[in-house]
């Protein structure tokens, strides 16, 4: 019997996604032997059925939402990624900024599923992608216990509290004034002098943050990144928090589906 070979070769970038994790499409390229052109396509048709999905920041493409799993669930992470892809990169270019998208993963924490930071837009870290910012000293962290309901935000807590390195521990005894300043300000601010990953690049980065909710759930958090020389925390928010606030609902809502 005669095969169908686009099939053939839809499977075949499947696979070599599946098996990598994550894949540009010269590493696809590379290792199916199929042109670019031919390559786009066929992902393109797959990003339409949310079997691929595309990352923001370095293009590179990963198993999506929709891909059938065992238990015929898709994966949550994956699919906060697949309705949050279009907002972030249209908060970027709005704001000049980099974007960071960060799912909630259990215990308080919170992992970036995907990013638009650019090293030479941006002048940040760009390996963002899988990194677990700290639940307190980070943007990220802060807005996403910020979001928590008082019971989930507690529980939280008392798994933060035995897993912790000890700077985060020490910053866990101020969380409540942390709570209270950022419902006062309506954001949620990365500490001041706090590196994190971005001590391999020399430049410090400042960031402001929100959560994002599907309901009454808090899955995730956004922000805003940049060069601390660049600009000051007060100055992005007066100019960019409001629409910072409209992504988070965007991407909530898309998340949370038709009511």
């Amino acid at each position: 019997m005669k095969r169908n070979r686009s099939i053939e070769r839809g499977l075949q970038v499947l696979e070599v996604v599946h098996a990598s994790g994550t894949s540009s499409l010269a590493s696809l390229a590379a290792r199916t032997g199929l042109p670019k052109p031919t390559l786009l396509r066929i992902c393109a048709t797959l990003e339409d059925r949310r079997w691929l999905v595309r990352r923001s920041g370095d293009g590179s493409y990963q198993i999506g939402s929709a891909f059938p799993r065992a238990g015929g669930m898709p994966d949550l992470v994956d699919r906060l990624v697949a309705v949050g892809k279009a907002e972030i990169v249209r908060l970027s270019e709005e704001t000049g900024l980099a974007v960071d998208l960060a799912a909630g993963i259990g215990g308080g924490r919170t992992e970036i599923v995907d990013t638009t930071r650019a090293f030479r837009a941006h002048a940040v870290h760009p390996d963002a992608v899988g990194y677990r910012p700290s639940p307190v000293l980070s943007a990220l962290g802060a807005a996403f216990l910020a979001g928590l309901s008082g019971e989930a935000r507690a529980e939280a807590l008392g798994e933060l509290t035995q897993r912790l390195p000890r700077e985060d521990r020490a910053a866990l005894r101020r969380l409540p004034q942390l709570l209270r300043e950022i419902a006062a300000r309506g954001y949620a601010a990365r500490a001041e002098g706090h590196w994190g990953r971005a001590v391999d690049y020399g430049e410090l980065p400042a960031a402001i943050a929100v959560p994002v909710s599907a309901g009454a759930e808090c899955i995730g958090a956004l922000n805003l990144v940049w060069n601390a020389r660049d600009r000051s925390v007060e100055s992005v928010a007066r100019d960019h928090l409001p629409r910072l606030r409209a992504a988070a609902v965007v991407i909530g809502r898309a998340y949370a589906g038709p009511d």
